[in-house]
C-alpha cells in the first residue's frame, strides 16, 4: 500500500471538507472512489461525447433539416413560463 500526500489551499481544503460532510463522505473515502473510477475509466470522460448525448444530437440535427422545428422569441418564452 501507498500513500499520497498533496498539497491543497486552506481554504479549498475547508470548502472540500464540508462539501464532503453533507455527502456523508470523508476525504479518504472521496479519493479511493476516485482513483476506482478513474482506473475504470468512469470519469475524466466528456459526458457530451458520451453515446447517447451523441444519438440524441444526430435525432436533433435530423429534425432540424426536416423542418420539424419550433420557433419562439424570448417574450413567447416568458409567457410560457408563467403559464405553467
Amino acid at each position: 500500500m501507498k500513500t499520497i500526500s498533496i498539497d491543497i489551499e486552506d481554504a479549498e481544503y475547508e470548502e472540500l471538507t464540508r462539501a464532503l460532510m453533507n455527502m456523508g463522505q470523508t476525504l479518504k473515502g472521496f479519493y479511493e472512489d476516485c482513483t476506482r473510477g478513474l482506473l475504470a475509466g468512469r470519469i475524466l470522460e466528456d459526458p457530451f461525447y458520451s453515446e447517447s448525448n451523441t444519438a440524441r444530437l444526430k435525432h436533433s440535427f435530423k429534425q432540424a433539416e426536416e423542418g420539424k422545428v419550433v420557433v419562439k422569441d424570448m417574450c413567447e418564452l416568458e409567457v410560457m413560463a408563467e403559464d405553467a
